[in-house]
């Protein structure tokens, strides 16, 4: 289909009922609005008459299992309808030219860059050169594409904005060279891979497999090759609740260190106990060496290690909430995970800059506002300058988002609700 075609597509309602699967009803002619406004960006970058095919790809919110990824642990995640969304077209080349709203054009040959760079680690034009050679590597064929892309994922906001992007690399390569057989599990797993091998950032594997799947997933990553992911059904709104999500505006300058430090000091932990992650050994056996733990991990390692055994069975326990419907043993165990991550895993702020507390200071207030009228609260994803996580009562989400605001400022309380599907291709 070529440009005008697709706009005309869009403009007609052929795509109506995908969209109004991904953004709900109300957002229908806004999202068309900006279907059509990217499709016509592509042509004026790559011209009017090219072939193109439509992308989306969400962000996504955890729900519990904070850092327990990276070391074999269970979670809980979502997609939600904040999405990435690329008009693509194929080129006869090895050159990815990938071009992002607000930001300068990535253009990569994958035919040269083909091994991980020190000096081009957090550049986004790693990630397409560590896609490429992922999938590569798993015996796929790639080739080169031209892209535009536009996100209304914020950046910073743990809602995955990265997981997102290298998951949409992988999407466009998957249908443009090999006809969408490329598994979502796969495609997680080359964009976990190309985050901490060309990216040079270290990460667990679950955001790119929530943004990869949709909906609600419970996550089991004991075998982190074949993590086993299982569907789950949350009606927030049928609860009579929203999902807020608070953006402190906190600064991520300089935090790579602090998230590198929480699985490094939980390997440690599990090193000092004869294995490779915590995952292989129990909470038994820490409580027993802590003695000697403490000489030679130090304190916080040892609490970061009790955070993750707590937090793989809450996880296990929220599962069953979940699938019993019991809202209220669901909000015991996000308010448990919140807990939990502020004590002892300690990833509400950086010591850097202990004088900068906009997450611990969006609890407060959550707490404050939410603890007469029910509801949950928690610190979001890997935590230290980003987001927090708020479980709403429906008929107080006007109400909390205003006092939210008046404290971070206009459109830091973002009201969410969660995407039945993961990374697609639309037309």
């Amino acid at each position: 289909m070529n440009v005008q075609s697709a706009i005309y597509s869009v403009k007609n309602g052929s795509l109506d009922k995908k969209l109004v699967r991904l953004y709900g009803k109300d957002a229908l002619e806004a999202q068309k609005n900006r279907y059509i406004s990217a499709i016509e960006e592509f042509a004026d970058l790559f011209g009017q008459n090219r072939e193109i095919s439509i992308f989306s790809v969400p962000g996504r919110s955890e729900i519990s299992g904070n850092h327990t990824d990276h070391n074999f642990g269970c979670v809980i995640a979502g997609s939600v309808d904040l999405d990435i969304i690329a008009i693509a077209s194929k080129r006869e080349d090895s050159v990815l030219h990938i071009k992002s709203e607000g930001h300068a054009a990535d253009v990569v040959d994958i035919n040269k860059y083909t091994t991980p760079n020190e000096k081009l680690f957090g550049n986004s034009a790693s990630i397409l050169a560590g896609v490429a050679k992922g999938l590569l590597d798993a015996g796929y064929k790639v080739g080169g594409l031209d892209a535009y892309t536009t996100s209304c994922v914020p950046g910073g906001s743990g809602l995955s904005s990265s997981a997102a992007f290298e998951n949409m690399v992988g999407t466009m390569i998957n249908h443009f060279y090999n006809d969408g057989a490329v598994s979502s599990v796969e495609i997680a797993k080359i964009s976990q891979f190309a985050e901490n091998v060309f990216f040079g950032k270290p990460c667990g594997l679950m955001d790119q497999v929530a943004c990869a799947f949709g909906g609600i997933v419970a996550i089991d990553f004991a075998d982190p090759k074949e993590p086993v992911i299982e569907q789950l059904d949350l009606d927030l709104s049928g609860a009579g609740y929203a999902l807020c999500i608070i953006k402190t505006g906190g600064n991520h300058a300089d935090l790579t260190d602090d998230y590198a430090a929480v699985p490094a000091e939980m390997k440690a932990v599990a090193r000092a106990l004869g294995v490779n992650v915590l995952r292989e050994t129990n909470k038994a056996a820490l409580t027993e060496k802590i003695p000697e733990l403490r000489e030679t991990v130090g304190d916080r390692a040892i609490l970061r290690a009790c955070h993750f055994f707590d937090e793989n069975e809450r996880v296990a326990e929220i599962k069953a909430a979940l699938k019993a419907k019991n809202i209220d043993k669901f909000f015991e165990g996000i308010l448990a995970s919140g807990r939990s991550s502020f004590c002892y895993l300690q990833n509400v702020y950086t010591t850097k800059n202990v004088g900068e507390q906009g997450v611990s200071l969006a609890l407060c207030l959550a707490e404050s506002y939410l603890k007469e009228v029910g509801g949950a609260w928690r610190v979001h994803g890997g935590g230290f300058a980003g987001t927090v996580q708020s479980f709403v009562p429906l008929a107080k989400v006007e109400g909390f988002t205003k006092a939210i605001e008046a404290v971070f400022g206009e459109g830091s309380c973002l009201a969410l609700s969660i995407r039945p599907d993961g990374a697609i291709k639309l037309m």
